[in-house]
């Protein structure tokens, strides 16, 4: 009994003891206490946090801090540029935070190998994933615009996202696309293709210390994309959805069927015509009015345009016709996982856009597996890069944004039988745009594409290893081209036929790379050396039938056709075999070196230049390292960098070198076999080899090379203040030398005596600044701004008189392009509108002169306009291109806001001889854009539009100031809010990570006041650019 009530004592005082201390633990405590870092200087606005609450505050200028705490409740203190430090709550604590290295530590992939991001002496771009995964693009160079400096983006809005890109401008009179490197396997193909949700890291290598691992193919940059895989210990699913509304913001306005009457007959009075004599049913009541100019009193219009009286009169908005609202639909699950022994990653991703073009759209669906695995520990690894692709798309029929404006307002979409109309009368002939993009919805093209590598890594004893890799890119593209019968008005073919198309792209590539890294002491280095093997086949085929009994999709292949047949197709293909070593050296982590050489062979050059070495140097120097720099607090990292070295190009076709004959038989309209020779100035067309009916149509060049880009790079990059400012800048200067370009031969040397010849040389020059500002509030508010400004100068110093006088290259066939850029035109410059007879009277010398009419500027002074009035009047290269970045989290919440401009661009307005010009295209009775409605009267003698004319007289459709437009552009590219549901909630529903957000692409922009489109990146008759409200939401498990 005694014992059982001392332990019944026992259990009461434990009891009481616990209840004791859960009543103390949930008192409040004071904690105070000042955060310094590794040198003893103060860490000012460091955020204290009680742990697993928002109760936080911040340190002062001395690095204190006081706050109250519930008892047993750990503080974490984070400050950007420090790693965060996790101490138990006391009355007076000292809190050493560590500087963060991970910037400096950080990996980057340079080719082969991988730097730290500290020890880089070359041009690097580094992009963050975070800044673009929700954007909702389907090409992830896309989301690029305006976020690397130096980097050029250009594209329309069409719904399988293609886009040009430049790095560092126009280096080449020949194919200007950059090397994109997946997972270590080369490829140019087109990228769109690929999945943004697989993607880890993007890095851009710009100059030719960085790129010239890659030799012959990186004059115009390289762009090094690393897929994702599975982190070690951690099980992980990722789902994320979104949706998209697309729609046409920028549109045109054309006119209506009254104003396109109204505008009619200003053309026919201004010309002294009845404009009663119109051939499309317009009536007129018109006179004059007091002062004895015209004067429009109203407008009727038949109400059948036909004779049959099937065509009603009709007032057709074509654009709203043709286009709509699209939907753009994305959604891609991930499953990733790792351990010591290896690890995994599988994608599956949807994307699906219906574009604002109605019957146009593009859809993908792709597929990843990569995985690695340590087949004995850390010797033996072996992986796999792997990715399927389906993509589908129907393509709006080419000009088509043209045939909508042009196709006449009064014609209606069907006639009274309910069958497509067409123009009758006079109206000209177009196909109905509603009909035609209906006939072109069954023109789908099918793109497989299989993309993958596989590798072995063997590591035989620290520091050594040797990697060897398989990589594989092969494509192919089915399509059937559908014609079928039109009869819509005076526009009649009763012609029907598909052309079945099949086109196949192979590449493969092998190699092998050894590397050794080491560390003594202070001196760390390592060293590469590399075989690879590169082979590309491409080979297409088609077959054309006509005459089909049944005009269905199901039923039009070749052999159901009894009409024409015919057969097409050709197969070409290069090898290229390289040799590459790198050496890098560090010294102190302050002294920094680097030596590149690539020596390439590929079948595209002859015999006598068919191998070339790319070298490369580089320097680099931490001088926030240095002992007389250490007084200096406020800064972090200081880092000079310079390179020079050589890079090529190869990007020409693969049969330049040969001497072509191609068979010259065809078929005559009569009927009969036309059988055309010709001879080579020998007389022997080839010898003896090649029978009646082939001709030559190149001249082959043994001696031809490659061309060379020779670059030199100064570099800076710092940050400071415990690194929330932070930048970087670089100057370049590069010359192309060797540029092949194809001459035109003599006629002495006979027909087909073009020959590829290195005869062209190009300069660029320019510079890359970015910035960024990165901290938190007192009340918690972080935040993240950075804007980059880039720009460049581009001319061509060398080409051939002849190639450089002819216009190809620019100049208009008018004046030599040397010492311009490349690309840039010559022209008339438009001096205003003649406003009275006066002014013509006083004017030098213009055929075409009368009031209303454009001005041409007299620029020789001779008192007469002609050819030698022409100078330099587009330049294509902007004066500068800039962007700027702005993260805000508060909270739960996130707020992105993304613009990108370019500044000083022109822009040739080909749309604007469609808005202010009626006889624009020599072809009557087509629509117009409403700014006609404004053009010179003698009522409206301020205009800048030229008076409406059936005829021009004046040769206002010339090349001409008139439609060289500034081009300049501010977009606020993409803005987004988003939600994270809190952490707790989220594990109630068995996730890691839930997330909402909103957003808009293109809402925003500001143009040039003197600009006349709708939209100064997208200027003529491109696919529309349009705005995108997005909703998504991010799951994690």
């Amino acid at each position: 009994m005694k014992i059982m009530v001392k332990s019944i004592k026992r259990i009461l005082l434990n009891a009481v003891f616990i209840a004791m201390s859960t009543v103390a633990a949930a008192q409040q405590v004071d904690v105070s206490g000042v955060v310094k870092d590794a040198n003893g200087e103060p860490v000012i606005g460091a955020t204290v946090t009680e742990e697993g609450t928002k109760n936080a505050t911040v340190t002062d200028f001395d690095g204190k801090f006081r706050l109250k705490v519930t008892g047993g409740k750990k503080l974490t203190i984070s400050y950007i540029g420090y790693k965060s430090e996790t101490v138990a709550p006391g009355p007076s604590l000292n809190i050493v935070l560590q500087e963060d290295s991970q910037a400096l530590d950080e990996l980057v992939v340079t080719g082969y190998t991988t730097q730290r991001k500290a020890d880089l002496t070359g041009a690097v771009s580094v992009v963050s994933m975070d800044d673009i995964a929700d954007l909702n693009e389907n090409n992830p160079m896309k989301a690029l615009q305006g976020r690397v400096p130096g980097m050029n983006i250009t594209a329309d809005g069409n719904p399988s996202g293609s886009a040009t890109i430049r790095i560092r401008g126009v280096g080449t009179l020949n194919n200007n696309d950059p090397l994109y490197i997946i997972d270590g396997v080369p490829t140019k193909a087109g990228m769109h293709e690929l999945n943004g949700n697989d993607i880890e890291s993007i890095q851009v290598l710009k100059d030719a210390a960085s790129a010239s691992i890659y030799g012959s193919r990186a004059a115009n940059g390289v762009i090094i994309i690393t897929t994702k895989k599975g982190k070690a210990g951690q099980l992980r699913i990722d789902v994320d959805a979104s949706v998209s509304a697309s729609m046409y913001a920028n549109r045109l306005d054309v006119l209506n069927a009254k104003e396109y009457g109204q505008a009619m007959w200003q053309a026919y009075v201004n010309g002294g015509q009845d404009p009663n004599t119109n051939p499309l049913g317009y009536r007129y009541d018109w006179g004059y009015d007091a002062n004895g100019y015209p004067q429009l009193n109203g407008i009727t219009m038949s109400r059948f345009l036909d004779s049959a009286n099937t065509v009603p009169s009709a007032d057709t908005d074509w654009v709203d016709e043709t286009t709509r609202t699209g939907v753009i639909q994305n959604y891609n699950v991930a499953v990733s996982n790792g351990s010591e022994k290896g690890s995994s990653y599988f994608s599956l991703g949807y994307y699906k856009n219906l574009g604002v073009i109605k019957h146009s759209d593009f859809d993908r669906f792709s597929a990843r597996m990569n995985s690695e695995y340590k087949l004995i520990d850390n010797v033996l690894t072996v992986g796999e890069h792997f990715t399927l692709n389906r993509t589908s798309e129907v393509q709006a029929p080419g000009g088509f944004l043209e045939n909508a404006l042009q196709f006449n307002p009064s014609l209606p979409v069907y006639d009274i039988n309910g069958d497509y109309a067409g123009p009758v009368g006079g109206y000209p002939d177009r196909e109905n745009p509603v009909a035609r993009l209906e006939r072109n919805a069954d023109n789908r093209y099918t793109y497989w594409r299989m993309f993958g590598d596989a590798y072995i890594n063997l590591s035989l004893f620290k520091g050594f290893n040797i990697r060897s890799t398989f990589g594989l890119d092969y494509a192919q593209k089915k399509q059937r081209i559908f014609t079928y019968p039109i009869t819509e008005g005076n526009v009649a073919n009763d012609n029907n036929a598909v052309e079945a198309k099949q086109e196949h792209w192979m590449k493969w590539m092998w190699n092998a790379v050894a590397t050794y890294n080491l560390e003594i002491g202070k001196h760390r280095g390592d060293v590469m050396a590399g075989i690879e093997l590169n082979r590309e086949d491409d080979e297409w085929f088609s077959g054309y039938k006509e005459d089909y009994t049944i005009l269905n999709p199901d039923y039009m292949w070749p052999d159901a056709g009894v009409g024409t047949a015919q057969a097409y197709g050709s197969g070409e293909g290069y090898s290229l075999v390289s040799f590459f070593g790198k050496l890098n050296y560090t010294y102190d982590d302050k002294y920094l070196f680097s030596l590149t050489v690539r020596h390439d062979g590929s079948s595209r050059f002859g015999k006598n230049n068919r191998y070339a070495t790319f070298p490369s140097v580089s320097l680099g120097w931490r001088i926030s390292r240095e002992k007389f720099m250490s007084g200096l607090k406020w800064l972090d990292d200081l880092k000079i960098r310079a390179s020079w070295g050589q890079t090529g190009n190869q990007e020409i076709s693969n049969i330049a070198r040969y001497t072509i004959y191609v068979p010259n038989y065809g078929v005559t309209e009569s009927g009969g076999q036309s059988y055309g020779t010709s001879y080579d100035i020998a007389g022997t067309n080839g010898g003896s080899i090649l029978q009646s009916g082939f001709k030559r149509n190149q001249i082959g060049n043994d001696d031809i090379k490659w061309e060379t880009t020779t670059q030199t790079n100064l570099g800076l990059d710092f940050s400071l203040f415990n690194q929330t400012l932070y930048g970087s800048f670089d100057y370049y200067w590069k010359k192309t030398t060797d540029i092949l370009v194809q001459m035109a031969g003599i006629a002495a040397m006979g027909e087909g005596s073009s020959q590829w010849v290195n005869a062209g040389e190009m300069e660029n020059h320019g510079f890359e600044f970015n910035l960024g500002y990165r901290n938190q509030t007192s009340f918690g508010l972080k935040y993240d701004i950075s804007a980059n400004i880039s720009a460049y100068r581009n001319k061509i110093t060398a080409l051939p008189v002849t190639v450089a006088a002819n216009g190809t290259f620019g100049g208009n066939g008018v004046k030599s392009v040397i010492g311009h850029p490349n690309g840039a035109q010559v022209g008339y410059v438009a001096d205003g509108i003649f406003k009275s007879q006066e002014e013509v009277d006083n004017h030098a010398t213009q055929e075409g002169a009368a009031p209303g009419r454009i001005r041409w500027r007299d620029i020789d002074g001779n008192g007469v306009i002609n050819e030698a009035d022409q100078q330099w009047i587009y330049d294509p290269v902007p004066d500068f291109s800039y962007g700027l970045n702005i993260y805000l989290e508060y909270k739960n919440f996130d707020l992105t806001m993304f613009w990108q401009g370019v500044q000083g661009v022109d822009v040739i307005s080909d749309l604007k001889k469609e808005t202010d010009l009626w006889s624009g295209l020599n072809i009557g009775f087509l629509n117009k854009g409403k700014r006609l409605l404004d053009a010179w009267t003698p009522q409206n003698p301020n205009s800048s539009i030229p008076a409406l004319s059936r005829e021009d007289v004046n040769n206002e459709k010339r090349v001409s100031t008139y439609f060289v437009e500034d081009g300049s552009f501010l977009k606020l590219r993409n803005i987004q809010i988003g939600y994270n549901v809190p952490k707790d909630f989220a594990r109630k529903l068995k996730m890691e990570r839930l997330r909402f957000y909103l957003s808009a692409q293109n809402l925003l922009t500001i143009k040039s006041k003197n600009f006349t489109g709708v939209d100064p990146e997208n200027p003529n008759f491109g696919y529309p650019i349009p705005l995108n409200i997005t909703f998504g939401i991010n799951v994690s498990f």
